[in-house]
């Protein structure tokens, strides 16, 4: 029987509400149950079977398997797919150093450095100083020391000669000291342990070596085969003729003031290997140019007189007679040499390659003339401050086919 509704109206057995319908008990023991309107039925059930189970996502360093993709499992680890003739699974990556420290691309970086910022960069770790420690990045360069930073100051006021290591390590094979005395020079050879063999060029500038320190010098560091003295004003000719040697090769001598023709003496018969010489000595006559002998004709290639106010044609006489093999040849600052001494050098010196007659006041249009007919390998020529050549010269200069470079600074009548 119905129960009355609230207006004691009698109420329907089955009315839809929301959607829903009340069904009657069924005697399965399971109670009511209430199916949603556009639901499907297995969403109310109790009991529900399992979600199928979730696959890891992919790998970017191996395929997924087509088990996978099928919606099955991923076989555990250790079990080959496709039997035993697959491939192993690849091993760990190999670790490379951080750029900053991968010596192999340093090796090509450091390269686009200038010297002064090696000597920078040489400074920011120790990977990068021990790439920029090897010879091949100071191959070509010389260092310069001055006295002074030859030392370093100890707290009791005693000075202590620098380490040298770093220089050992790169490799260098020359040296200019500046300024330096006989004592540094000791202190120098005693403290560089490549001092003995392994320095071929030594270069002192404004220093007060005498004749003992020279001599000490060339003795002690017996790789020396380049030398160089500049305005050393402390030792003289009597130091030449005690310490030359006959290894030395090249050998540059520049404003000391005792320097004269006796210099030239010791030097053509002490130096029978001699191939470069350069002299700028303005108490150097035409006396001196007639020591060379045949064994400099030999062996020397290079010739620069600077500045040999002294010298005059007959000077050149005696060059072009006992070096005939010169391939350069500078008279600059020659103010002395006419173009009689141009002819001389044009016809008798036939292989030289480079020629500077830089300010010789003297030199004509003739002397052009002289060496476009004669000196057909001249790559070279340098006429800076000759005032009297004029465009006529230059025209005598346009027929040499092998001249390469032409300096013409300050030459007032060319246009």
């Amino acid at each position: 029987m119905s129960s009355p509704g609230v207006d004691g109206d009698p109420k329907p057995p089955c009315l839809p509400r929301n959607g829903l319908v009340k069904l009657p008990g069924q005697p399965n023991g399971l109670g009511a149950a209430s199916i949603t309107k556009g639901t499907p039925a297995a969403r109310n059930r109790p009991c529900q079977p399992l979600p199928p189970p979730t696959l890891p996502p992919p790998s970017l360093a191996a395929p997924l398997p087509r088990a996978a993709l099928a919606g099955g499992l991923c076989p555990p680890a250790g079990i080959p797919l496709g039997g035993p003739a697959s491939a192993p699974a690849p091993g760990p990556p190999v670790e490379r150093p951080p750029l900053a420290t991968d010596e192999k691309i340093l090796n090509g970086l450091f390269w686009y450095f200038s010297a002064c910022e090696k000597c920078v960069l040489a400074q920011v770790c120790k990977t990068w100083r021990r790439v920029l420690y090897q010879p091949k990045f100071w191959a070509g360069l010389t260092p310069v020391l001055h006295a002074k930073e030859l030392y370093n100051m100890l707290p009791g006021g005693e000075k202590e000669f620098v380490n040298l290591q770093g220089f050992a390590a790169r490799g260098f094979e020359g040296f200019c000291l500046v300024g330096v005395s006989d004592l540094d020079i000791c202190e120098f050879i005693d403290n560089y342990a490549l001092s003995k063999k392994g320095v071929k060029a030594m270069s002192l500038k404004r220093s007060t070596i005498t004749d003992a320190g020279l001599e000490v010098m060339l003795e002690q560091m017996q790789g020396v085969v380049r030398l160089e003295l500049s305005g050393c004003n402390d030792f003289t000719e009597a130091g030449l003729w005690s310490s030359l040697s006959a290894r030395i090769t090249s050998l540059s001598v520049s404003d000391c003031i005792n320097v004269a023709d006796d210099a030239i003496a010791a030097i053509s018969q002490l130096l029978p290997n001699l191939a470069e010489l350069s002299l700028q000595a303005y108490h150097v006559t035409d006396t001196a140019l007639a020591y060379f002998t045949a064994r400099q004709g030999h062996s020397t290639h290079t010739l620069r007189l600077l500045s040999c106010w002294e010298i005059t044609n007959h000077g050149v006489v005696n060059v072009v007679h006992s070096l005939p093999n010169l391939t350069a040849l500078s008279l600059s600052g020659c103010s002395k040499v006419t173009d009689d001494g141009v002819e001389l050098v044009a016809e008798n010196l036939r292989k030289l390659r480079s020629l500077d007659l830089s300010w010789c006041p003297r030199i004509t249009d003739m002397a052009l003339e002289y060496v476009a007919c004669d000196l057909h390998r001249l790559e070279e020529l340098v006429l800076d401050r000759c005032v009297r050549i004029t465009d006529t010269g230059l025209s005598y200069l346009s027929t040499m086919s092998s001249l390469r470079s032409l300096y013409l600074r300050w030459c007032c009548q060319i246009l």
